[in-house]
């Protein structure tokens, strides 16, 4: 899965200070490490230029397991705002490692416990920089 991956420039100079401050931290390595892969890939565009079928930093997006047809709604957020009973799902866990850049249509994979998730990414409800919201 190495499709190119899109990233404003805000959301990239945001998240690279989020891993020097969670590497001092001692945070959680694994999830550090590959986010910093993701960011290495990626291609930086202006937030004026995204598409707006690319998930940023705050986008809501919809979901689709391509094994059991499950369809869920997540929103992508910076660590301080991760809130599970809100479906807020942190950029440093896994599955917000493996959206964050991709585009409506993409298929994502990540590791769980019992193997390996497949989602499709089925739609892009809100993404800030579609609606104007640059500085989220």
């Amino acid at each position: 899965m190495n499709n190119t991956i899109y990233l404003t420039e805000q959301d990239y100079k945001r998240l690279i200070e989020l891993i020097q401050m969670q590497r001092m931290s001692g945070g959680a390595a694994v999830n550090i490490s590959k986010l910093g892969e993701e960011l290495k890939r990626a291609k930086l565009v202006p937030s004026e230029e995204i598409p707006a079928d690319v998930i940023t930093m705050n986008s809501r997006v919809q979901l689709k397991d391509l094994q059991s047809g499950n369809e869920i709604e997540i929103t992508l957020v910076y660590p301080k705002d991760a809130d599970i009973n809100s479906r807020k799902i942190s950029i440093f866990a896994p599955v917000g490692t493996a959206i964050i850049g991709c585009r409506e249509g993409d298929v994502v994979e990540w590791p769980v416990p019992s193997g390996t998730i497949n989602y499709s990414i089925e739609k892009v409800i809100y993404q800030p920089e579609a609606s104007g919201d640059h500085y989220l």
